[in-house]
């Protein structure tokens, strides 16, 4: 074979380890650079070319890895185009039995469809338009309609040492947020040291919801550290408070609730007391279907998904990805389970160009170990997303580098925040124990726009700083 032609077909193998932006950066190689900061194993780089789509470099490209929560851009990018930017859920509020001198001799019913956004505020308003009906005294029980969804409120991948944290909490087709958060299936408890060596005070948001409390806390000077921590013991709704706050000092944690739609009707319930309204004793809390002949109270309208789409993403809310799949089974196939949900992610994929044969994933927000796919599908994801009717909202939704706004920075509010990198990257984060990966767009000082990956696993010590070095030497290089 002739030597130069030998030559060509080298630099042609050669190519995808090389970077070539243009021939003015041709003759830098990025990859000296990529393997001082990532290492050769258990990393890998995609970048692309953000007008047509053409890989530009790649280091393990191919090589799937756990996108952790990077998969919610998948997933975000299916809700947005299959459910619409004007998308809204609905929570409503029923009655059967008669009103008789204030007494409603009869039953409540509250019926949801997987709000990610529904909070306590809805709930009193409820309470008043059972006022307004005349109701005082509820002589029946409380119901849950959760029907929207079935299955597991757990997703496959959320192991017995994570379900009582914020990002791993169980799903329901009734479920309550703290706050604006939208940590969805959480209450918020704080704790308050008041007289030392005696037990904190605790306080719950919204609501202690059905939950038993069990404060094992003491309270001691004000100059000691705070070792509070507030766990769920598996598979209960005890909530145990352990450790020190010092006096004068409080914090507050979030930890999941157990059974999201028998909570959020314990908070009914407490939001109808608040209002003045008694009970019998008698009086339970289950799950019920609503009978054909209930009367119709009221309604509750959340947000567009264009408007709780930067909670989502720039928080990268665990319960909303959850929700979202679910919401997607029920759409599109009439089963609002997680299983029918991922199918739904598979087929849009496939439908922008994706080869979802290299995907494999068992969740929408990417909690689990087991989901895996390549750099270089994740910056193609990037590229046909382009395309879809609400990009903009899509874009938009995702943090920005260096932006110290939290519901515009997000989780990269505090990285890129030197003048040189700052505003310049527009990403998405993941982060499980080992991993840690960024996918999105960032703008060279060129002027130019790339599309990126970048996934790590296996490490002993967070790559945040790593992934970062790289990140700059793309603004700054090209």
């Amino acid at each position: 074979m002739k030597k130069g032609l030998m030559t060509l077909l080298l630099m042609i193998i050669m190519f995808p380890l090389v970077w070539h932006p243009s021939p003015a950066h041709a003759s830098v190689n990025i990859s000296d650079m990529i393997m001082t900061s990532l290492g050769a194993t258990n990393a890998g780089v995609s970048i692309r070319d953000s007008e047509t789509g053409q890989i530009l470099y790649q280091f393990n490209g191919n090589t799937p890895r756990k996108p952790a929560s990077t998969l919610k851009l998948l997933t975000g990018a299916a809700t947005l185009s299959l459910l619409g930017e004007q998308y809204r859920y609905h929570t409503s509020l029923y009655i059967d039995g008669s009103i008789s001198k204030g007494t409603l001799n009869g039953n409540v019913y509250m019926k949801g469809s997987g709000d990610p956004t529904l909070q306590y505020t809805q709930l009193l308003a409820f309470a008043d338009a059972l006022k307004n009906k005349g109701i005082t005294k509820v002589n029946g029980n409380l119901y849950g309609d959760e029907r929207i969804f079935s299955g597991s409120p757990l997703t496959p991948g959320i192991v017995a040492e994570d379900e009582s944290d914020y990002y791993a909490a169980r799903t329901s087709g009734l479920v309550l947020s703290p706050d604006n958060d939208f940590d969805a299936g959480t209450m918020i408890v704080r704790v308050a040291g008041e007289k030392v060596g005696q037990k904190p005070s605790v306080s719950f948001i919204p609501s202690t919801m059905g939950m038993t409390i069990i404060t094992n806390a003491k309270t001691v000077s004000s100059k000691s550290m705070n070792t509070i921590t507030v766990s769920r013991k598996y598979r209960t709704s005890e909530v145990i408070i352990s450790g020190n706050i010092p006096a004068g000092k409080w914090t507050q944690q979030w930890v999941t609730v157990n059974d999201p739609t028998i909570n959020t009707v314990y908070a009914l319930k407490e939001a109808m007391k608040t209002q003045g309204m008694t009970f019998v004793e008698t009086s339970a809390i289950d799950r019920g279907e609503i009978p054909e002949n209930a009367t119709f109270i009221a309604t509750h309208e959340s947000q567009t998904l264009k408007e709780m789409f930067p909670v989502f993403m720039k928080l990268s809310n665990n319960s909303m990805a959850d929700i979202f799949v679910k919401t997607l089974g029920a759409e599109v196939h009439g089963v609002g389970d997680t299983q029918t949900g991922i199918n739904v992610l598979r087929d849009f994929g496939q439908t922008i160009g994706l080869d979802m044969s290299n995907w494999t994933f068992e969740d929408g927000s990417g909690i689990s170990h087991n989901n895996k796919v390549s750099p270089n599908d994740l910056t193609a994801l990037l590229y046909h997303v382009r395309d879809m009717e609400a990009y903009h909202t899509y874009y938009q939704a995702l943090p920005v580098g260096g932006n110290k706004e939290r519901l515009t920075g997000g989780s990269l509010r505090d990285r890129y925040t030197n003048a040189s990198t700052k505003l310049r990257v527009v990403a998405k984060t993941g982060a499980l124990t080992g991993v840690n990966t960024l996918a999105g767009y960032v703008k060279a000082k060129s002027g130019k726009t790339y599309i990126f990956s970048i996934m790590t696993e296996n490490r002993s010590a967070p790559a945040i700083d790593e992934i970062d070095t790289v990140v700059s030497h793309l603004i700054n290089k090209y």
